[in-house]
């Protein structure tokens, strides 16, 4: 059987966390070849030279998309907004991580995002890029909107529960993340000294990422309800990856732990990528890996569902979702070129 014929790839905005990302798993990918890789404060420089640990890469940071067929964007969700309705025009298939064209109503842009969106027909047509609830959109797909890394790890928390209706549409999501999840330009409060040994709630009057929860969790494969009432509080943890989300609601009368445990094993025994749990999960489990792990409960004393989730939120939360989205829409293996064993220690 021959191999597969190799896909022209390119990851705009390469000098950024995700973008990194990008480069680390696409440069050994079997089917997307690396053909291009943008930034703009860089360009003109080779790769290696700015990132000595992709040495042997053959390629020079460039200021624009020339050859690629498929495009990875790691760009802010400003410059993607700007950016990529001209590369979906001109015939190219783009996976953005950015939140530009994952919201479908262009009104709540100027208040979650401070900006009015320039391209809102997209929004429409976007595909809200989580894998295990996207596979039969995505094959078509000109534009895909991954998932955020925050709601990655709440709805694959909460979907299960929620779909089936074995609990109340009220829930409390408590995230933690580590620093990268704050991007790799410079701000005060991802400086060593000021995150090292501290742990913080941010954005508790309302995150970004909350109408992108509930705008997924209404859309829940088999939900098919309204949405429900999200309260989402993130914290900045002291590590460098991860993301620990602890979910909790309230069970419909009469559910018990097996109608839940029997829920999420439907829903995720045969996933590639989730992993139900028999303990709590730590975010070192999925260091470096496109893994999430789920550990759903009924607390006993108190009767309320707990679901913890940990994902390493550059990976499963980023450039490892767009990978995966990616193989689908190529009808590739899902797990092509992606790390399943997490780095341990």
């Amino acid at each position: 059987m021959s191999a597969p014929a190799r896909i022209p790839a390119a990851v705009v905005n390469g000098a950024g966390y995700g973008g990194i990302e990008l480069l680390r798993l696409l440069r050994r990918h079997p089917v997307f070849e690396l053909v291009e890789v943008t930034a703009r404060s860089d360009a003109g420089r080779p790769v290696e030279q700015v990132f000595p640990q992709f040495s042997g890469l053959d390629l020079t940071f460039s200021a624009r998309v020339e050859r690629a067929e498929v495009v990875f964007s790691a760009l802010p969700d400003d410059a993607a907004v700007e950016t990529l309705p001209a590369l979906v025009a001109q015939g190219r298939r783009v996976l953005d991580l950015s939140a530009g064209f994952r919201l479908h109503d262009a009104a709540l842009y100027p208040t979650w995002y401070r900006y009015e969106h320039p391209a809102p027909a997209l929004l429409e047509e976007a595909v809200y890029g989580l894998a295990e609830w996207a596979r039969e959109r995505l094959p078509d797909a000109r534009l895909v909107a991954c998932a955020g890394c925050y709601p990655t790890a709440t709805l694959l928390a909460l979907g299960p529960a929620l779909a089936r209706d074995l609990i109340a549409p009220d829930v409390i999501v408590d995230a933690k993340s580590g620093v990268s999840g704050a991007g790799r330009s410079l701000k005060l409060n991802t400086l060593y000294s000021e995150a090292n040994e501290d742990i913080s709630a941010y954005s508790v009057r309302g995150h970004r990422h909350q109408p992108e929860i509930v705008q997924a969790l209404a859309e829940t494969p088999g939900a098919g309800r309204p949405a429900p009432r999200v309260t989402f509080i993130p914290h900045l943890a002291p590590m460098t990856r991860g993301i620990l989300a602890t979910c909790y609601g309230s069970p419909r009368e009469g559910v018990t732990e097996d109608d839940i445990l029997a829920a999420y094993h439907e829903a995720y025994d045969g996933e590639p990528f989730v992993r139900l749990t028999s303990e709590p999960p730590h975010t070192k489990w999925s260091y470096g890996s496109n893994r999430c792990f789920v550990y759903p409960v009924i607390e006993p004393q108190s009767g309320r569902f707990i679901v913890i989730s940990a994902l390493d939120n550059l990976v499963k939360g980023a450039a490892g979702q767009a990978i995966q989205c990616a193989n689908v829409m190529y009808g590739l293996p899902e797990t092509l070129g992606l790390p399943v064993e997490g780095v341990y220690p």
